[in-house]
């Protein structure tokens, strides 16, 4: 064992955080800490650590064990020393031996003496012992893969904003290699290429690692074990994420079952107490159902610590088919060229995620879109849109002197008081906090604030700034739903591949200072991707065999296949210069691309058809009705057999316009 509570009760006042818990870290575990919002997990990371102390019980640590602890309240620390060298620090050993060793070889080199020439080689021994001599490239290449650029390396600490300080930190802690990461919410400040490489490094990482996240992805491709919060108790699952979702509806239904039936069973008891205890033939016999009813170990109702309270959209007015067009668009600070003569187009019915790494200039070109930002270039809005947009900045349009339900009726949704209290609780703001003023809120709130005022307003297009940076999971499902459901269109900017993955059927990319577009889902880009690195490898690797056969390109199935045609607008394939233009391919490749990109369509529309039959037939109450269940069952089959039919459609197309584009090279 590492580190463990053992018989842990903590208490802030009168509120108990936990009652009785046990826990045990071992050696190379994978452990996702989770629970709602305030019920204490960070508290329990501050307990292992040694910040705070049980009420009763004992915290244990084994001799030796090193903890390396990242959270928030380290951002209170500064220098004036680059990221480079606050990243070696956690070389403190090696460092040290460095510089005594360039102390010793001075002395060596004035004195000759015999016993300082053995103290150096053994100096340089240990110095090589513990990789001292690479600790240089390691650094680097950890904050490289954390997002920074070598230029940056050298920049002072304190140039750079909260995230990326948190970066700096992190690296440093990995460097350190304790026996036990304990990590609060590690992925709030990467971007998607970073959580990537995190998870890569973690994978590998022979210490333990225990991790708080909101970030659904994150915890199932990092974790093994979960240990969730809950009613005050410690509760154990050996698996990841997912599994932890399946087994605890299993537990919670039967502890429910459990719980009625002995209800059930106390109900009996006492009604045949008080119907027999004046009873002098019966009075024994009362008596001993009363000391039953005494030594009964209870068992606790379910508590719905989070209700699922549904957030609706309302809808006033329907757009035309283009909301927004971008035409020659350019965008720079100084040299700094985030789009240059960039085009792009959202219709109505797209729900796009903007993704990529830090500094491509995902939230510049939102702001273009929103029109806060100056551009060179032309965006057009269409026909009856109304937009809203979320950012961060927003939050300075907030009155201050408001209450935080009064805030929410300045934005004339027509919702009742009642429904915006509802609303609020999505937002994770309850009972008498909706009276808090917003000149009192952290950072935090205020931005859960700013971000229900976009969802209540009647908008039909939505543009979203990370939208789930202030939510825990709950609230970030919550959200998924309604967007799903939501008539209009939004583009929105994330790093949570979870909600990014429930949300979006387009994905938006900035690659080469133009915006490139897929048509599908988060999962489909990435397969596609997967595929394309394949490609790419396959004829690296066929070219330096002096192979000169081009790499098939593999047909998916739906719409990645051809996702590199759909970044860019079709065009018919040019004749090379000594061929004659064959016109009647060109006319054949163009009406072949027309009719692959309605089967898209179709394809997206059956698609989305059967998200709601499946939701129809997943409900319990379409059972209930004979007449409904034949309906919706004879409705899902239906849309299958029209998929399988589109789908075939659609490969085959996809290999003619494949053969003809071999012609025509």
């Amino acid at each position: 064992m590492l580190v463990g509570l053992q018989n842990v009760t903590f208490e802030f006042g009168a509120r108990v955080i936990v009652a009785d818990a046990t826990w045990h870290i071992q050696p190379n575990e994978r452990i996702g800490l989770i629970g709602y919002n305030g019920t204490g997990k960070s508290t329990l990371l501050k307990l292992l650590v040694g910040e705070y102390q049980p009420s009763a019980g004992t915290v244990e640590r084994s001799r030796g064990t090193t903890i390396g602890y990242l959270h928030q309240d380290l951002l209170s620390f500064d220098t004036n020393n680059s990221i480079l060298d606050v990243a070696l620090s956690a070389f403190e050993k090696v460092q040290q031996l460095e510089k005594d060793i360039e102390r010793l070889g001075r002395e060596l080199e004035a004195t000759g003496d015999e016993k300082i020439l053995h103290e150096y080689s053994d100096k340089l021994h240990e110095l090589e012992t513990l990789g001292g001599y690479d600790i240089h490239h390691r650094t680097e290449e950890v904050l490289h893969g954390l997002g920074f650029e070598q230029k940056d390396l050298g920049r002072p600490y304190r140039e750079f904003s909260g995230g990326w300080r948190m970066r700096v930190l992190l690296a440093k802690m990995i460097l350190q290699a304790p026996d036990l990461l304990l990590l609060d919410e590690p992925t709030n400040h990467l971007d998607l290429p970073s959580i990537e490489w995190l998870e890569k490094y973690l994978q590998h990482y022979k210490g333990s690692v225990v991790i708080v996240s909101h970030d659904k992805f994150f915890l199932n491709r990092m974790v093994t074990k979960i240990v969730e919060v809950y009613q005050k108790q410690l509760h154990f699952y050996n698996g990841n994420y997912e599994f932890w979702e399946q087994e605890k509806a299993m537990r919670v239904e039967l502890q429910q079952r459990a719980f009625e039936n002995q209800q059930e069973y106390i109900r009996q008891q006492e009604r045949f107490i008080e119907r027999f205890r004046a009873k002098a033939t019966k009075a024994a016999q009362a008596q001993s159902a009363m000391k039953r009813l005494d030594k009964l170990d209870r068992i606790e109702d379910v508590e719905i610590e989070r209700p699922n309270i549904k957030i609706n959209f309302r809808i006033d007015k329907t757009p035309g088919k283009i909301l927004v067009e971008l035409k020659d668009v350019t965008k720079k600070y100084g040299e700094n060229i985030i789009v240059d003569h960039a085009s792009a187009e959202i219709e109505r019915g797209d729900k796009i995620a903007l993704i990529g790494a830090n500094g491509k200039g995902k939230s510049t070109l939102l702001r273009i879109i929103a029109g806060v930002e100056t551009f060179d270039g032309e965006r057009k809005w269409g026909h009856n849109v109304e937009e809203s947009f979320y950012a961060q900045h927003q939050l300075e349009a907030l009155d201050v002197n408001n209450t935080i339900l009064d805030e929410m009726k300045t934005c004339g949704s027509q919702k009742t008081e009642q429904e915006l209290r509802t609303l609020l609780g999505c937002f994770l703001f309850g009972g008498e906090e909706i009276d808090k003023k917003i000149k009192v809120l952290s950072g935090g709130e205020k931005a859960r604030v700013a971000l229900a005022k976009t969802i209540v307003s009647k908008a039909n297009f939505l543009m979203l700034d990370e939208p789930t940076n202030h939510l825990d999971m709950h609230s970030v499902e919550l959200l998924v739903e309604a967007l799903n459901k939501y008539e209009g269109s939004f583009i929105l900017v994330s790093h949570d591949r979870y909600f990014i993955s429930k949300a979006a059927n387009k994905i938006w990319e900035i690659e080469d200072h133009k915006i490139k577009e897929f048509k599908g889902t988060y999962n489909e880009w990435i397969e596609w991707k997967e595929r394309m690195a394949k490609n790419a490898a396959a004829a690296a690797a066929a070219e330096k065999a002096g192979n000169s056969a081009v790499p098939v390109q593999v047909a998916a199935n739906g719409k990645t296949a051809v996702a590199a045609k759909v970044a860019e607008p079709a065009v018919a394939a040019k004749p090379a210069a000594n061929q004659p233009i064959n016109k009647e391919r060109n006319k054949e490749l163009q009406r072949l691309q027309k009719q692959f990109n309605l089967l898209e369509d179709k394809i997206a529309k059956v698609k989305s058809r059967k998200t709601e039959l499946e939701a129809a037939l997943a409900d319990p109450a379409t059972y209930s009705d004979k007449v409904r269940f034949t309906e919706a069952e004879t409705a899902y089959k239906k849309n299958g057999a029209e998929l399988d039919e589109l789908n075939g459609q659609y490969e085959i197309v996809f290999e003619k316009i494949m053969e003809l584009e071999g012609e025509m090279e």
